[in-house]
């Protein structure tokens, strides 16, 4: 041992600085690896590393892990001394003046020759983010001028700057050790130490991700509830929390477009510049990206930057409950975003993009506990190979019996196309689902399944499809390694596969799900407005399937988006607008001669309220895509609707004179259709074939979008 070991000399007084030590080393838990690496190296007789540099987010246990490596040198008979740059001047003065204090040295004795011959210390600098030009002057002189059997720890936000590791020496006596959050065991071990109940400590979890003062704040939450057994925390409901950490999170905020940068940040699962110009607009996307960067809490990836899982939460938290109103414009904006490039995209890229859409659900109370959500992109969609079918077929066999692997083989035969295997990036099968066409299946083929034949009897029983319309049915999905795991890899892919069917589906009708077993997927349906329908459920070797059903029809597709775009955003707070209701399940599905009918009719009664309530065709999918997706249809939003359909034929120069014919006699009626064919200046022939025109073509345009929708 070198140098003044802490047994020698007369016992220091106990000090109530000491005891706050004590007090954080008995809470202290985890790092283990980062402790035994500094306890070998000062065991060792030619230690492997001169500079342990950890690095990482405000609030992860920077400072008390030095702190307990401070008693770890102490433990070994080695100096320490602890230097916090925020409370140093960065200047050399000032930090050998501190350097010589923490040795018992007078300030003039910390000269360059004097520290080589300083004996065996170990050194531990916090916080080298203030250090500012120090940097480098700690770096080349005073790390170098130090005893060979010394050992610096830096901690800092950031990685080390390049020059640390520039040198071929420092690359070999330097370590770089990123600081993460605790694991789930060791944040229960810390909550236990805190006396917090057990019950909560999975919840607890969940919200701080493991991040320690995070855990530490919300356990000084339920210490001040005296009692109350309510059940954990919400960010939104911890202000006082919520600015705590954004205090160590972000230190300083230049101005206002950076505030805005960070809330995309915390928003969008990945973000880049063009995110950022599309959602903030302006000429400084650039700059901003360079700013986020340089966050010690934002991470990069293939796709853009990330912030920390818990930073990502604190800041939504705080930007929504600062100003909603912004909060949701901004939100919109990012949606926006995402949808353009889910429409422009192809291949992988589209369901990323899809991905990123599920992602915009990570808050809602309904979705979040449906997805891996730090895992999205884990599995992606492909068509059936050749060699794809045997590990499909096993998967069936292990995890449903062989009584469902023969439905499996089945279905295989007859529709290879509908089957969607979910791969790893090695490429492996990692799961599968099955989305089939039963409209286009033989008699045959649908009675040879219980559940393709419940499914089918259901969709043809409640407003069956109409000539060209599909009906397609999520007959199984299976992941390799955990089944139906709402967690797995195959959960989300099958979930982007879905929405992008929903996407590309020629002339939807029916679709429906009945791949699970189990009912605690239907809160989950029911927000994505897929009913269960339980006289469509079936049973094969004894296990019943549940069946949940939604009609393209009275939703399609952009109003169905639409509708998620607004249950994204409710996060359980009382200040959200109350969802759309769903379509009216009574709604009739007509055919093309009772549609033509409703509108001729609807036209006859523009200017009759009362008639026009009663028009079917204020139940149709038709007037909700003219509504924006809206359920809510009224006398007045028909006769608009009628309008506007009339008015689209004056667009055309061909239908300009049927336009006029259709004008003054439903929208300005004369009062006859002769004194109709007079004011025109027709012969009453002529009138009458320009008014069938323009009815034919209001009854062709209506139901253009009531079969296919407004795409």
């Amino acid at each position: 041992m070198n140098g003044d070991g802490p047994g020698d000399g007369p016992v220091p007084p106990a000090t109530i600085h000491g005891r706050l030590q004590e007090a954080s080393r008995r809470r202290f838990v985890g790092r283990s690896r980062e402790i035994e690496l500094v306890r070998s190296a000062l065991e060792a007789d030619d230690p492997p590393l001169a500079v342990l540099f950890v690095h990482g987010p405000g609030g992860i246990g920077k400072t008390a892990l030095l702190g307990v490596l401070a008693s770890t040198a102490e433990a070994a008979g080695v100096r320490s001394v602890r230097l916090d740059m925020r409370t140093i001047e960065p200047t050399p003065t000032a930090f050998l003046a501190r350097f010589a204090a923490g040795l018992g040295w007078e300030r003039e004795e910390a000269t360059p020759d004097a520290l080589a011959r300083c004996g065996r210390v170990v050194v531990l600098v916090d916080a080298l983010e203030s250090a500012g030009p120090l940097d480098a002057w700690l770096r080349e002189l005073f790390v170098s001028s130090l005893p060979a059997d010394a050992l610096v720890v830096v901690a800092g936000r950031l990685p080390p700057s390049p020059e640390w590791s520039a040198d071929p020496g420092w690359r070999e006596l330097l370590r770089v050790v990123p600081l993460g959050d605790l694991s789930a065991d060791e944040a229960g071990r810390y909550l236990d130490l805190r006396g917090v109940d057990r019950a909560l400590h999975g919840e607890l979890f969940e919200l701080t991700h493991g991040h320690p003062l995070a855990l530490s704040l919300v356990a000084d939450v339920l210490d001040q509830r005296a009692g109350d057994r309510r059940g954990a925390i919400d960010l939104v409901e911890a202000p006082d929390v919520v600015r705590a950490l954004i205090e160590r999170f972000v230190d300083e905020i230049p101005g206002r477009r950076h505030r805005e940068a960070l809330a995309v940040c915390a928003r969008a699962r990945s973000t880049t510049e063009d995110l950022l110009r599309a959602a903030m607009g302006g000429e400084d996307a650039h700059e901003l990206l360079a700013w986020l960067r340089s966050r010690s809490f934002v991470e990069e990836g293939r796709y853009g930057v990330f912030p920390h899982d818990l930073a990502r939460d604190v800041l939504d938290a705080d930007f929504r409950w600062r100003d909603r109103t912004a909060y949701e414009d901004l939100h919109l904006r990012v949606r926006a975003h995402v949808l353009g490039r889910l429409r422009r995209a192809e291949g992988l890229a589209q369901q990323r993009a899809a991905a990123d859409l599920i992602y915009l659900h990570r808050l809602n109370p309904v979705m979040r506990s449906f997805f891996d959500w730090a895992h999205l992109s884990d599995a992606y969609a492909d068509r059936l190979a050749d060699g794809d079918p045997a590990p499909v077929l096993a998967m069936a066999e292990r995890y449903h019996g062989p009584a469902e692997a023969s439905l499996v083989r089945h279905w295989l035969e007859r529709q290879p196309h509908a089957f969607v295997v979910f791969r790893r990036a090695e490429g492996d099968v990692a799961g599968f689902a099955a989305l089939l066409q039963l409209h286009e299946a033989s008699p045959e083929d649908i009675a040879g399944d219980p559940g393709a034949r419940a499914m089918w009897a259901y969709a043809t029983g409640h407003d069956p499809p109409r000539p060209g319309e599909a009906v397609t049915a999520a007959r199984f999905v299976v992941d390799r390694d955990s089944d139906q795991s709402p967690s797995s890899p195959t959960w989300t892919a099958m979930s982007v596969a879905h929405i992008l069917h929903a996407l590309r589906a020629d002339r939807p009708a029916w679709d429906l799900v009945g791949a699970f077993c189990s009912p605690d997927v239907g809160p989950m349906f029911a927000h994505l407005d897929f009913r269960r329908v339980p006289a469509a459920e079936f049973e094969v070797a004894g296990r019943h399937h549940v069946v949940f059903a939604h009609d393209w029809r009275r939703l399609g597709p952009e109003a169905w988006l639409d509708m998620l775009g607004r249950r994204e955003l409710d996060d359980g707070t009382e200040r959200l607008s109350p969802l759309p209701l769903a379509a009216d399940a009574q709604a009739p599905v007509l055919s093309h001669p009772e549609f033509a009918d409703a509108v001729r009719r609807a036209l006859r009664d523009r200017h009759r309220p009362d008639r026009l309530r009663r028009n079917p065709l204020t139940r149709s999918r038709a007037l909700r895509e003219h509504l924006g997706g809206d359920s809510g249809a009224s006398p007045d939003a028909l006769a608009d609707l009628l309008d506007d359909a009339a008015g689209a034929l004056a667009a055309d120069p061909r239908d300009a004179k049927a336009h006029r014919a259709v004008d003054r006699t439903f929208l300005r009626p004369a009062a006859t259709q002769e004194r109709a064919a007079e004011a025109l200046g027709l012969p009453f022939s002529t009138y009458r074939r320009h008014l069938r025109r323009g009815v034919d073509r209001i009854v062709e345009q209506l139901w253009d979008v009531e079969f296919h929708g407004s795409r």
